[in-house]
């Protein structure tokens, strides 16, 4: 199927890859477009009358007598570039420690990464070369609610793993996707804690919501809604603005009539920064929250001194309190692998992506293929990266329920913060 795939795609060209990509699945139905519905998940019917390729081939794809070959597609230039790069740090230094020890099972971790730039029809050509071309044996550290949902219907339908996506978008904890192995909490749980925060620790009622208005804004959006609806709450008022741009003027006019205070914002770090700064030039100043996709240590860079009090949930611990066990194996791997790197949220979020494929892959023994790949995490009581601890099972793909609340300090950097009132 697969092979018949990638050769129509290269005739067809991106436009041409990116409509066949996602409007073919031989192992289900997969229904996408930016603004229409989710890709369903595969629901283990076959077209009888579909092209099929060798399974035995898929499982030891990426996997020779040295070494493991994993993919990537992620953002690496554009407003959403620090994201990719930072996972991609992360990934490298967690398989750069395991080989600097021999590997797994005398097998070296390679990562293959290619450049999206935070756009669909990027994702799903780069997804097609990994797989068909470079023969990966799983995609890891995709970034992007936009991307993945490209993605994944062509991973799914080569069967080939999907690990660690960062993204909290919910179609991906569908229980049917069974190549997927999420990691980190939902963007419904990091938006219920920031409701949660303003409503209870500082009794705000008028919450509105600024959204990038594609897959991964909507997402977040509907988490507020949600979080707003339990509370039998609606938003002051919201805004929108195109993905990959800093257009945020209108979106700003848009806010500002709820007269706010408080703003949710669902965006990459460019956006969100050029917003909160015009609001702030404005006179508009109530309390800025966001989610961890953001790019926390990108934010308080673009923000410089007016990022002061702006709040960012965070789904993985503080990135330089080495008196968390998996944050002083992460500084050491980093230190090892770029001397020279700033400790952040993200670059830690991929290196967990790394342990976790590595645990993974030591569950397997010597004799690795995919199938072996993912049970071994699915079937696993707890897995305990140095005390983070990941818990799957039956028709649940996401090992992490945590969301950390942090704030941007006078001096640019970041602090936890346990309640709004700190």
């Amino acid at each position: 199927m697969f092979g018949w795939l990638g050769a129509r795609a290269a005739k067809l060209g991106v436009a041409g890859a990116v409509t066949l990509a996602l409007n073919v699945g031989a192992a289900g139905c997969f229904i996408f477009d930016d603004g229409g519905e989710e890709p369903t998940a595969p629901s283990g019917q076959v077209d009888p009358t579909a092209p099929t390729f060798e399974s035995s081939s898929r499982q030891t794809d990426g996997v020779a007598a040295d070494r493991v070959l994993f993919g990537q597609s992620a953002a690496f230039t554009g407003p959403a570039q620090e994201l990719g790069r930072n996972m991609r740090l992360g990934i490298q230094a967690a398989f750069n420690e395991v080989n600097q020890r021999g590997g797994v099972h005398g097998r070296r971790l390679e990562l293959s990464s290619l450049d999206d730039a935070y756009e669909p029809e990027a994702a799903v050509t780069n997804t097609i070369r990994l797989i068909e071309q470079d023969r990966v044996f799983a995609l890891i550290g995709e970034v992007g609610t936009p991307t993945s949902r490209s993605a994944t219907p062509v991973a799914a339908d080569a069967e080939v793993p999907f690990v660690a996506p960062f993204t909290g978008a919910e179609f991906l904890r569908h229980p049917e996707w069974n190549n997927i192995i999420n990691l980190r909490a939902s963007y419904y749980q990091e938006t219920e804690e920031m409701v949660a925060r303003l409503t209870t620790d500082s009794g705000i009622d008028r919450i509105s919501v600024l959204y990038q208005d594609d897959s991964f804004g909507r997402a977040g959006r509907d988490g507020v809604q949600i979080a707003l609806d339990r509370r039998g709450m609606k938003p002051a008022s919201i805004g929108l603005y195109p993905r990959n741009t800093t257009a945020v003027k209108t979106a700003l006019l848009d806010l500002m009539q709820g007269d706010p205070e408080a703003v949710i914002m669902i965006g990459a770090y460019e956006p969100v920064a050029a917003l909160i700064e015009w609001a702030r030039h404005t006179g508009l100043d109530p309390v800025f929250m966001t989610v961890s996709f953001v790019g926390s240590n990108a934010l308080a860079r673009e923000l410089g001194p007016v990022g002061e009090g702006v709040y960012v949930t965070q789904v993985v611990p503080f990135p330089t309190d080495d008196s968390v066990p998996i944050v002083s194996s992460y500084l050491k791997a980093l230190s090892s692998f770029a001397p020279d790197a700033i400790p952040g949220f993200v670059s830690l979020e991929g290196y967990l992506a790394g342990r976790l494929a590595i645990a993974a892959l030591e569950g397997c023994g010597a004799d690795v293929n995919r199938s072996c790949f993912l049970d071994s995490l699915r079937s696993a009581d707890v897995i305990d990266i140095d005390g983070f601890e990941l818990v799957y099972g039956q028709g649940d793909n996401q090992g992490s329920d945590a969301v950390f609340l942090t704030t941007i300090g006078s001096d640019g950097t970041y602090r936890p913060v346990e309640t709004l009132r700190d």
